[in-house]
């Protein structure tokens, strides 16, 4: 049971992390953007953010629940 719950939190993180949008490329990565950017997120933003957040608290979680119940 904790077997498939751990994969629907997967699944549901691995799709709130995709849809987020990046606002830089891998060039602010390595130092290519001149200016900083301020990020504010509003909305549906901030919101699939918190729920990204809750969902990797519970992944961890449930990853140290599992390891130490077998």
């Amino acid at each position: 049971m904790l077997e498939i719950i751990h994969v629907i939190i997967a699944i549901l993180l691995s799709g709130t992390i995709v849809v987020q949008t990046r606002s830089s490329g891998l060039s602010a990565t390595f130092g290519g953007s001149g200016a900083a950017n301020v990020v504010q997120r509003r909305g549906a933003e901030k919101l699939i953010f918190k729920i990204t957040i809750y969902l990797s608290i519970a992944f961890f979680a449930l990853t140290v629940v599992r390891w130490y119940t077998f």
